[in-house]
């Protein structure tokens, strides 16, 4: 006890601790509501003793040998921490100092999961507890994100709509044989639909008789005849009296 005594009295010990006082401010309790406090000297201490009381009991609650209501216990501590220090990184950003809260990211585990909801996280131990374990697992069904039309369009690209299928040319070959046997199928198929519209040639004699005939091809349809039409004869008579009567009418006169 003499030799620490000796030691605090020492003309350097007091003027280290003075300095500090000076920069710090005195030792003393932190206060209870961080708007009493005008002081961004005092403001930037009392955050940073919140840090490293949160860092302290972050690795206290990893072990899981604490029992459940120390966990418990642990845990609300630490959650009341982290709101006592965004009272302090607002009224530290009042005084001039910096935006603690600019840029920080939410609060998550290592696989980028969120680690609680409403303002209350669970850390450690914390999340292994009965009833938390199901809270995560309801929590993450309920944060599945349904794919609406605009993240399908995000997926369409060139190779959805088949750009690229024929370079490596297997996809050519499959369809120069597929498109080989519908083509003999469609030959086919007009073939047989040809043969069954055959009709045959049907002419009117001098007479006024019917005669059918059909081409040196045999199958070969020529036309077909719905109405009565005139044989050549008939033409040449007709075309002979138009020309008697013209010329009738251009002497007689």
């Amino acid at each position: 006890m003499a030799r620490n005594q000796e030691k605090a009295q020492a003309m350097l010990n007091r003027f280290l601790q003075y300095k500090k006082d000076q920069l710090y401010g005195p030792k003393g309790k932190r206060p209870a509501f961080a708007n009493e406090c005008n002081n961004l000297g005092e403001a930037e201490r009392w955050r940073r003793q919140i840090v490293k009381e949160i860092s302290k009991e972050v690795t206290e609650i990893q072990n899981a040998s604490l029992g459940e209501h120390r966990i418990r216990d642990l845990n609300d501590h630490i959650n009341k921490l982290l709101r006592e220090k965004k009272h302090w990184e607002r009224q530290i950003k009042l005084l001039g100092g910096p935006d603690y809260t600019r840029g920080v990211p939410n609060i998550r585990d290592g696989r980028g999961a969120p680690m609680g909801a409403g303002g209350y996280f669970y850390f450690g131990a914390a999340r292994e507890l009965p009833g938390v374990r199901e809270l995560f697992e309801k929590q993450q069904l309920e944060n599945v994100k349904r794919r609406t039309r605009g993240d399908l369009h995000k997926l369409v690209d060139a190779q959805y709509y088949g750009y690229g299928d024929e370079d490596d040319g297997y996809l050519v070959k499959l369809e120069a044989k597929v498109e080989t046997k519908a083509r003999k199928r469609a030959i086919d198929k007009w073939n047989a639909q040809n043969e069954k519209s055959k009709v045959r040639k049907i002419t009117k004699t001098y007479d006024g008789s019917l005669s059918d005939a059909t081409n040196k091809e045999e199958g070969e349809v020529l036309f077909k005849a719905h109405v009565p039409l005139p044989s050549d004869e008939e033409l040449k008579a007709a075309i002979l009296a138009k020309k008697k009567a013209e010329l009738m009418a251009k002497y007689a006169s």
